[in-house]
């Protein structure tokens, strides 16, 4: 339908003008709803999603301590054709705050001995997290998950303008190609 159309004059829709039909100015009042909804929504839920992950990545940082552990049982060796530095899953068994004796496993150096000291990542009650992202990460996994949920929620008004638009183009068609078998045998006469 784009080949029909002539050079775009700015905001023709809302100017006065004999041949300007009805759904003309609907068209353009959907179109204007759509992108500032869509502007608007993606940046709103982009920012205050990057906003809730960054205070969430540092919650967990603020909570997160490391805690000294030993491990319970020998580390299995690196097998035949295994790189010498890979890490494997080991029980480990440390001191909670409360002073509980907890265990659990982590993943160390193959072939690290039984009572070696090793550093573990616990929460405020004591049970292993993982290690918590820094900050600069942080920063980068907030930014790029507002980024990804500001363009989700800003396709969705997006595409109902599209469609909106597109419902009334078939429609202009429509009474057009009405109008024209009216009009169209009509076209050839001459006044006799």
């Amino acid at each position: 339908m784009a080949a029909f159309r002539g050079p775009e004059v700015l905001l023709w829709r809302w100017r006065r003008n004999p041949l300007r039909r009805r759904s003309d100015v609907l068209e353009a009042w959907i179109m204007l709803a759509a992108w500032v909804f869509t502007v608007l929504g993606g940046a709103v839920s982009g920012l205050a999603t990057a906003g809730a992950v960054e205070d969430t990545l540092a919650r967990e940082r603020a909570e997160s301590r490391t805690v000294s552990a030993q491990l319970m049982e020998d580390a299995p060796q690196a097998g035949a054709g295994e790189p010498a530095g890979r890490a494997v899953w080991t029980k480990v068994r440390w001191t909670a705050p409360d002073g509980t004796s907890r265990s659990g496993q982590v993943r160390v150096l193959a072939g690290t001995t039984a009572d070696t000291p090793v550093l573990v990542w616990t929460d405020a009650d004591g049970s292993l997290v993982t290690r918590p992202v820094t900050v600069a990460v942080a920063r980068l996994r907030a930014a790029l998950i507002g980024l990804f949920a500001g363009s989700g929620v800003a396709a969705v008004p997006f595409a109902v303008g599209r469609l909106l638009r597109g419902r009334l183009e078939r429609r202009r068609m429509h009474r057009w190609d009405e109008e024209w078998e009216r009009i169209g045998p009509l076209w050839g006469r001459t006044a006799t």
